[in-house]
């Protein structure tokens, strides 16, 4: 075990690390955390500096995908971006979370982090090296155990930089959603039960794990414990089945570390920074966070939105829609990455004048506006452009209504109807792209033409368009006569009726392509989703079965989006009962998720017209784009 005093420097830089300092938290568990601070002629600088905190589960010294730039596409490792940030003027600590790599305890994955933050920061605030002003920076898990940390009101705590994560509310996005779970939470664990230290000290549980065919597994549910790819880690799979098997909203998501919405009025008022992208699990906790933070604190708070994949800020592309040159962080934002987190810190934690990349409280990039071409890649040419605001939603923003019906959105009423649409758990809709992520190898994030195609969990040839499937109900807009500037969430206000005790109502918004020499099928390219669970259809604490063939109003908020509809083009709705494997299989039985035994087929049934208006309002923003 080392001390603080046990320093050596990094190779090639003005910085002095020391390793696995074991920090003690309130029930005596130790986290080993790695401290660097900026050295001078081979000893530390003696001055007290603010400090940076990051706490993460993936490996104090691995390295993150997302740590990258436009110029350098390399990322860099955790050991460097911490002393990049000790060669800008900060001591830097670096924390493995309870129970991963070298910290003692049991990895209780994010239930116990606003405990341990607080403790943390605790401990760097007494040490003689710290001026007592510290923030946090984090992606993903990183941004979690901030927001978790926040919901404590820390008083030590200055400034933030929460990247994609930081849940407002893990039972709306993240872990569950309008009811229904992300099945991204069983590929996670799967995979980060592999590095667990329990797992490691026993060879024969690791090679058994290894050699589990995890997509196997999805095409063969229902799972049990002690029958899923995690029976070999058991404190995993126990955690995996509890998230799944906690389906009413009640005390377990009602806490810190998951639910910071319903800490706001406690949380840290600090300059604050949520970025995201839009296909990303988070972008909607990003929205959320901003909006209700801001609401009780003067501080700044900034919101960054781009056409993301999750952390992938420096590239043009998500999935096989490219978004134009201005699509990076870098650049259009600030420099990079790096430069951008280093100026919000020096000017919220050394009060220094430094360039002010996020003026304006809100900046997003709207999607679309592109040629629309086939790229040297092989991708759509979307395009797209950043816009400012002073707040979310942006100003100018009101909603426009589109009607259902038949298989039509229209201005106005129209006809009464049914549309009816299959559900069955034995062959659900393919999961093609989305807001989503941590899902290999079943399912990728972005954006899509929504096809099935080879490499697509759940389909086989011969592939179809979701479009031409039983199981999906479409309804497009007219060819639009001039662009269709979308920015925010849709709400749907829909009549269903199911002749189950239970369904899911899947929500897919797409922007369609009319055929064209580079696209001959047209390209149907998601936006974004909403999610409902029917039993939750009027309260998430209290669930109630479906009454067959009774016909219920239920209403939908999606995730947000920015994409401009070019004239041309057309919008469209679809409608199904499962989106696989994003989110777990509606048993229709009314069983709770992650406990079910049987699966029924369910037909599901959409009312329009005068007696049933299903509908949807989507935010248009008035004037469009110059």
């Amino acid at each position: 075990m080392n001390s603080v005093e046990e320093w050596r420097q990094v190779p090639g830089m003005d910085v002095l690390v020391c390793q696995n300092v074991m920090v003690a938290m309130r029930d005596g568990v130790r986290l080993a955390t790695d401290i660097y601070r900026p050295s001078l002629a081979g000893g530390p600088l003696e001055t007290k500096l603010p400090v940076l905190l990051e706490r993460t589960p993936y490996d104090k010294r691995g390295t993150n995908a997302a740590d990258r730039t436009r110029v350098a596409p390399t990322p860099l490792s955790k050991p460097q971006v911490a002393s990049l940030f000790a060669q800008a003027g900060y001591i830097v600590a670096v924390q493995d979370c309870r129970g991963r790599y070298a910290s003692e305890g049991i990895f209780a994955k994010y239930v116990s982090e606003a405990e341990d933050g607080w403790d943390t920061v605790g401990w760097l605030k007494g040490q003689p090296w710290c001026n007592g002003r510290i923030g946090t920076f984090g992606l993903s898990y990183g941004a979690h155990v901030q927001a978790a940390l926040a919901s404590l009101g820390p008083p030590d705590l200055k400034a933030m930089f929460l990247d994609s994560g930081g849940f407002s509310n893990a039972f709306e996005s993240g872990i569950r959603q309008g009811g229904a779970f992300e099945l991204k939470q069983a590929t996670w664990a799967y995979r980060h039960a592999l590095s667990s230290p329990a797992v490691h000290a026993d060879p024969a549980r690791k090679k058994a794990l290894q050699n589990e065919d995890i997509a196997a597994w999805f095409a063969r549910m229902p799972w049990r414990p002690g029958h899923s790819p995690l029976s070999y880690a058991p404190d995993y799979e126990e955690v995996l089945f509890e998230q799944w098997r906690n389906e009413r909203f009640d005390a377990y998501w009602q806490r810190a570390g998951l639910y910071a919405r319903g800490f706001y009025d406690r949380f840290a008022h600090i300059p604050a920074v949520h970025i995201c992208g839009w296909y990303d699990p988070y972008a909607k906790t990003a929205v959320d966070n901003f909006v209700g933070t801001s609401a009780y604190s003067g501080a700044f708070v900034r919101l960054i939105l781009g056409p993301w994949t999750h952390g992938q800020r420096s590239l043009t592309y998500a999935g096989d829609v490219d978004f134009g040159p201005n699509a990076p962080l870098d650049g259009a934002v600030a420099p990079d990455y790096m430069a951008l987190r280093i100026a919000w810190f020096d000017r919220h934690l050394k009060e220094q004048e430094t360039p002010d990349y996020l003026s304006s409280p809100v900046k997003l990039f709207v999607m679309g506006g592109g040629s629309g071409l086939r790229s040297a890649e092989g991708r759509l040419e979307h395009g797209g452009y950043w816009r400012e605001g002073a707040s979310w939603p942006l100003p100018g923003v009101s909603p426009k209504r589109l009607y259902l019906d038949g298989s039509r959105l229209q201005d106005e009423i129209g006809s009464e109807g049914v549309c009816e649409c299959l559900c069955d758990p034995f062959h659900p809709v393919p999961t093609i792209g989305g807001a989503t992520a941590s899902g290999a190898p079943v399912m990728v994030a972005g954006a899509f033409d929504q096809r099935e195609a080879d490499g697509v969990f759940g389909t086989k040839p011969p592939y179809r368009a979701l479009a031409q499937r039983q199981d999906v109900r479409v309804f497009e807009s007219a060819v639009l006569d001039e662009p269709i500037e979308f920015i925010g969430a849709f709400t749907a206000i829909l009549y269903v009726s199911s002749s189950a005790a239970d369904g899911d109502i899947m929500l897919k918004l797409i922007d369609v392509y009319p055929p064209s020499e580079a696209w001959p099928n047209g390209f149907a390219m998601n936006l974004c989703h909403g999610v409902l669970r029917l039993r939750f259809r009027d309260s998430f604490e209290h669930p109630a079965p479906l009454e067959p063939d009774r016909v219920y109003k239920v209403v939908i908020e999606s995730f947000p989006i920015a994409n401009r509809f070019a004239a041309g083009h057309r919008i469209r709705l679809d409608i199904s009962g499962s989106n696989f494997p994003h989110f777990d299989l509606n048993p229709h039985t009314g069983e709770p998720g992650g406990a079910a035994s049987r699966f029924e087929v369910a037909q599901l049934k959409i009312h329009t017209g005068t007696s049933f208006p299903s509908q949807i309002l989507i935010p248009v923003m008035r004037g469009g784009h110059d």
